[in-house]
């Protein structure tokens, strides 16, 4: 029989990172789950990406205090920032100048890493959904 699932926890931390203190120890505190065994766990299966990255991770948390997680890759904005450069996305979007900017050919890069995470339908609807998120942090796309 499947152990009862109780709830999930939707956590983003950087990649071989994880430790007791907030965010990760108080919300798998309150489930009642092992805080040392997942940090352990994630740090495990994280420590061959680059440090710091932020990952996204979907924990399961079951009834007998048990639970499972998986990773997915990193924020659209963390990969437009690596790839233009910059250490944040523009504060006035549309009222000042472009912050930095990304090739096509880097937005289908990155696409190609996203898509399993991504809800588009192929990668050219991958790559026109980076396109927009680069707009809105104030990068310009340009051909390349």
């Amino acid at each position: 029989m499947a152990k009862k699932i109780v709830g999930y926890i939707k956590l983003q931390i950087p990649a071989g990172k994880a430790n007791p203190s907030p965010p990760v120890g108080p919300a798998l505190g309150q489930r009642g789950l092992n805080i040392m065994q997942f940090c352990k766990e994630f740090n495990a299966k994280t420590q061959n990406l680059e440090p710091g990255m932020p990952i996204p991770v979907v924990i399961t948390a079951f009834a007998d205090r048990t639970f499972s997680f998986i990773t997915k890759t990193p924020p659209n904005t963390y990969f437009l920032m690596k790839a233009a450069k910059i250490s944040k996305g523009s504060q006035t979007v549309g009222k000042s100048a472009p912050v930095g900017q990304v090739t096509t050919a880097q937005l289908r890069a990155i696409a190609e890493e996203k898509q399993k995470d991504m809800n588009a339908n192929d990668l050219d609807a991958a790559v026109r959904m980076l396109a927009g998120s680069a707009k809105s942090m104030g990068l310009t796309v340009v051909e390349g």
